[in-house]
């Protein structure tokens, strides 16, 4: 099986779209990673179209992978984004989104970044407690501003993750106001003088395969709606149930996206509120691969290994989340061999797969490291030094470099070589 947008030639080769991953690897060399624009947008149009008998928008949730080739691509769809940070603020606004097209999300928003977003004049703060409610109210006074807010609710609801890390909707989990403590933080945004309370948002969590933890989150918050209109929140506008959809790593069944709209969608134009939805990794997961190239092979006991030249500092997925992600020969080989597929980075969290049944490459080939669309470059760091990557994207026959590959001096950039000593 070959993620959305690569395919396999008669010889056996894997390309992407109409790109030999070869003449990528010879051009800008490895490890680097590959991403579909068709893969993007179809996923994208099918979200969208199943959403479509609701006013709705995607906001695409842009740290699942934020770079700027991607971020105008889904700009050109229509989608809206959801930030985390005033980085991701200022990387939407270069993408070309419009303010009205943007909500800030985040357990942990300073003022400063609250301020940017008022300056910017965002659609909406998802906001997470009550400490934050009375902060942006603050800020918001000082500029002479009233805020827009949603309530990010926390509805306690059972999740089951890959990871206990990607559940974000449980009882006393950090993000989110506690569902029973909701109304008295609408009656609080009420009372504010610069805030305006226009909606209602959860988010219970990441690579979600149930519906019923989206159906019992929503029942749970449309009855907080009909709660805080009984007080007075008359300019609730939106309904915004997060992201979460699954994709598939490995043999999984992704996200049913028709069952998902028929257990939500009537539930949702019941209420007369317009939906938000915030997909991430479901629109760009599977269209990424991690291009790398076997280094050599090594045996050590009772132990074989492929050395490649990528590393856990490019993606950090299987080391951090205990996350599987399969890998393939860019040009098949026959027979498979036991082994694990590790990087050069000196740590012995540094791998792919442990013991896993892996196709016989050898010095010199290429392998890709599959569904490393979402959660890849974005989380990748520079230890052992080690340059960041490049990243690719591939458009039918032609390809670009989206993200130039670091340089040693880039490494080094940001230290000043001669100090400037200070007192206090």
């Amino acid at each position: 099986m070959t993620p959305s947008g690569f395919s396999r030639t008669e010889s056996g080769e894997l390309v992407c779209e109409g790109v030999s991953l070869e003449a990528i690897a010879d051009a800008v060399g490895t490890p680097t990673y590959v991403y579909s624009t068709r893969a993007i947008r179809d996923q994208y149009d099918a979200l969208d179209k199943v959403l479509a008998p609701v006013p709705h928008r995607l906001h695409y949730s842009m740290k699942a992978n934020s770079n700027l080739a991607v971020l105008r691509l889904l700009q050109e769809r229509g989608a809206g984004v959801d930030i985390v940070s005033g980085g991701e603020l200022y990387r939407a606004q270069q993408a070309g989104f419009s303010a009205d097209s943007l909500v800030f999300s985040g357990v942990g928003k300073s003022p400063l970044e609250l301020a940017e977003a008022l300056s910017a004049g965002i659609l909406m703060f998802n906001v997470e407690s009550l400490f934050e409610l009375d902060q942006l109210n603050e800020v918001a006074g000082e500029m002479g501003l009233r805020a827009p807010v949603a309530l990010r609710v926390n509805p306690e609801v059972k999740v089951d993750t890959p990871h206990h890390y990607t559940r974000t909707g449980e009882r006393g989990n950090k993000f989110g106001i506690p569902f029973d403590e909701a109304v008295d933080a609408a009656r609080r945004a009420l009372a504010l003088p610069n805030i305006a309370l226009r909606g209602l948002d959860m988010h219970i969590g990441s690579q979600i395969f149930q519906l019923e933890p989206y159906r019992d989150g929503l029942v749970r918050l449309l009855d907080l709606y009909d709660q805080m209109q009984a007080i007075g929140a008359t300019e609730i506008r939106c309904l915004d149930i997060g992201g979460g959809f699954a994709v598939s790593y490995d043999d999984e069944q992704p996200m049913d996206l028709d069952a998902l709209a028929g257990a939500l969608l009537p539930m949702v134009a019941r209420s007369g509120l317009s939906l938000i939805v915030e997909p991430g990794r479901h629109i760009v997961g599977n269209a990424g691969v991690l291009l790398a190239r076997v280094m050599h092979r090594k045996k050590a006991g009772a132990k074989e290994y492929i050395i490649t030249d990528a590393g856990m500092n490019d993606l950090v997925r299987p080391s951090h989340y205990d996350a599987y992600h399969a890998i393939e020969a860019v040009h098949a080989r026959d027979g498979r061999s036991i082994v694990d597929v590790v990087g050069p980075v000196c740590e012995s969290g540094d791998f792919f797969a442990l013991d896993r049944a892996v196709e016989n490459v050898d010095a010199g080939d290429l392998i890709v490291v599959r569904t490393t669309g979402a959660y890849g470059y974005v989380m990748s760091f520079n230890y052992n030094s080690r340059p960041r990557v490049a990243e690719v994207l591939v458009d039918g026959s032609r390809f670009a470099v989206v993200t130039r590959r670091e340089s040693y001096e880039d490494l080094v950039r940001l230290e000043p070589q001669h100090l400037e000593w200070r007192t206090t």
